[in-house]
């Protein structure tokens, strides 16, 4: 009961008294239905908890609207819908109808027609075609004085280029990290995160290059590669024998010096002349230089490794600038030409019908030389640590833990077996030669 003062305080069997009228308040009626929780906002209002919004459908995908009744897709990165229409040019209409305007749009990004609009450009703008023109320069540039491995502008050249054909015109502000999933989804071939991670990788570093060299901000930072995935391809020894048989000479000794470093096949292992090569108190000793990575490290080779160099460096001596592991018309291994050299043997051996074997290539001897160094394949079971093998072959140690630790790593895996009682050391799943 509340009171409308006029003057004197109200009697209590509710008369009106000296002027003051008395107001009963009506009850209120209060609900089954349940409150939404309340939250207090940064002025002390009281405000309700909002359900999280959650999307009905992935990005790129075509979407419905009931208002017209018509599927529409979204131009990546912009808000602009775009009408499906089917073969025979007609819209697609009706809620229903969800895989006829998949197909249509499976259409369009098979047609090149899944790309952005560019918006006109002003002579300031600094356009994504010249952020990568700028980047292939320098990778040129890096050829021609020996920083940059020609497979690297290469591969950055066929890249860079495709995607210029996507969005080369749309100025770097506009770009978004949307585009270039969509660049890459639009490759019905790219289908390993491998393809994905190094697509990525180049892109990244043209527009790192552009911020580091012009100021130019990297709209791209932060875009996340596929994780990488342990290396698990590995030759045996009755397939590592079966190969040298397969293959001429040159390419023999330039296989076999794989197998035994872990080198990196083209841009570490085909750069060693004989000016790289040391003679210690222990053996020989090789000086590598990665253009990969562009370190040098020294590391020791193995008695027959060292055997097979001095033979080789008879007729490639010091100061003549010739490779150790040349091809027949005495040439450094290329990649195009090892591999060419590689896929025959392969065929020769009927490794295509295979479906472990046919993924070997020449890149599966370092491979191969990791797995033998973890399981102690040379040291009687014995497996090197990851530190180890890292400063061998040229890698972190969490690249090396991430790409063979976990597999074959004795120092990973005997504590997991120590911890639920098992004893002993793993065995080595080779044979020692």
């Amino acid at each position: 009961m509340t009171a409308l003062i006029a003057g004197q305080a109200p009697a209590r069997d509710g008369s009106t008294v000296g002027g003051i009228v008395l107001h009963r308040s009506s009850q209120v009626k209060r609900s089954d239905r349940p409150v939404a929780p309340e939250t207090f906002g940064s002025n002390g209002s009281i405000r309700k908890r909002s359900r999280k919004k959650s999307r009905r459908q992935s990005h790129g995908s075509a979407w419905h609207w009931q208002q017209t009744d018509g599927w529409y897709y979204t131009l990546p990165g912009t808000k602009k819908r775009v009408p499906l229409f089917d073969e025979d040019g007609n819209r697609i209409r009706g809620v229903d109808n969800k895989k006829a305007a998949s197909l249509a749009l499976a259409r369009i990004k098979l047609g090149q027609g899944w790309r952005p609009e560019a918006p006109p450009a002003s002579p300031e703008d600094w356009l994504v075609a010249k952020t990568c023109s700028e980047y292939l320069q320098y990778c040129e540039r890096g050829v021609a004085n020996g920083s940059v491995s020609k497979g690297h502008r290469d591969t950055t050249k066929s890249m860079l280029n495709d995607l210029c054909r996507f969005c080369g015109a749309l100025p770097v502000t506009e770009l978004k990290k949307g585009h270039i999933k969509t660049w890459m989804e639009s490759h019905e071939g790219w289908k390993s995160p491998a393809t994905y991670r190094s697509a990525i990788s180049v892109v990244l570093a043209a527009f790192n290059y552009s911020q580091e060299n012009h100021d130019i901000a990297n709209p791209l930072k932060g875009l996340k590669k596929p994780s990488s995935r342990p290396r698990l391809q590995s030759f045996s020894k009755e397939d590592e024998d079966a190969l040298y048989k397969a293959v001429a000479k040159p390419l023999r000794d330039f296989l076999f010096a794989a197998f035994h470093t872990g080198l990196r096949p083209y841009c570490e292992l085909a750069k060693i002349t004989a000016d790289d090569v040391e003679e210690a108190q222990r053996g020989m000793m090789w000086r590598v230089y990665s253009s990969k990575t562009k370190k040098t490290r020294k590391i020791p080779v193995r008695p027959e490794v060292a055997k097979l160099t001095r033979e080789l460096m008879k007729t490639a001596p010091r100061g003549s600038g010739l490779p150790v592991f040349r091809t027949t018309t005495g040439k450094a291994w290329s990649k195009v030409n090892g591999v060419i050299r590689f896929i025959e043997a392969r065929r020769k051996l009927g490794w295509d019908n295979d479906p472990i074997r046919k993924k070997y290539s020449s890149y599966t001897c370092r491979h191969t030389f990791a797995h033998r160094m973890l399981s102690g394949y040379w040291n009687k079971g014995v497996g090197c640590s990851i530190e180890t093998l890292a400063e061998l072959i040229g890698d972190t140690p969490k690249v090396a833990f991430d790409h063979y630790g976990k597999e074959w790593g004795q120092h990973y895996q005997d504590p997991l077996w120590a911890a639920i009682g098992v004893k002993g050391k793993m065995q080595s799943s080779y044979t020692a030669r």
